[in-house]
């Protein structure tokens, strides 16, 4: 198939939506599966017109599928970057930090402890034993969906019982310590 206005737009209309959904086997975010269906059909357009595509629906899936594993890499890669400058930061602040930091992971505890049995439970997973949400939600059989609204349930009960308990400061350290979480 020769690549021209008439056949990107049979291209476009055919499999747009069918590789939509063919993505949301790698992520749920629909927002970024739209930009690379896009991204690949801007591809297709700028590159490839007047080209001869034999197979248009497995370059499609295949270019659709390599550009959505480097998002994900890409934006992976981000968060490592992103959580490794907070924790330097942290550990800046950390020198200078007049914080009673055994007063502070007590009250953590005591936070945690007076969290909802399920919730603490998911809260425990991810940040005591470093489970992903995807692995939280296939060991307690919910959807991940279910895992976010939880962990954000419990980080928005941790936050409110640090500062029902705590002076400012513990509280600062509890929210810079938020920004190195998964």
């Amino acid at each position: 198939m020769i690549i021209d206005e008439r056949t990107f737009k049979e291209a476009y209309n055919d499999y747009f939506e069918v590789i939509c959904r063919f993505l949301n086997y790698y992520t749920r975010d629909n927002q970024a599966i739209e930009e690379v269906v896009q991204d690949v059909f801007v591809v297709l357009w700028e590159e490839y017109k007047g080209k001869d595509i034999q197979y248009i629906k497995t370059f499609l899936y295949n270019s659709a599928r390599n550009r959505m594993l480097n998002y994900l890499r890409d934006k992976e890669n981000h968060t490592v970057l992103l959580e490794k400058w907070a924790r330097i930061e942290l550990e800046k602040s950390e020198a200078a930090d007049c914080v009673d930091r055994e007063l502070f992971y007590r009250l953590l505890q005591a936070a945690v402890e007076s969290l909802p049995e399920k919730c603490k439970e998911i809260f425990i997973l991810s940040r005591e034993e470093q489970l992903s949400y995807k692995e939280i939600a296939q060991v307690k059989e919910i959807s991940v969906k279910t895992v976010e609204n939880q962990m954000g349930i419990a980080l928005k009960k941790i936050r409110q019982y640090l500062t029902t308990h705590s002076d400012e400061t513990v509280t600062l350290v509890f929210l810079l310590m938020k920004l190195t979480e998964k």
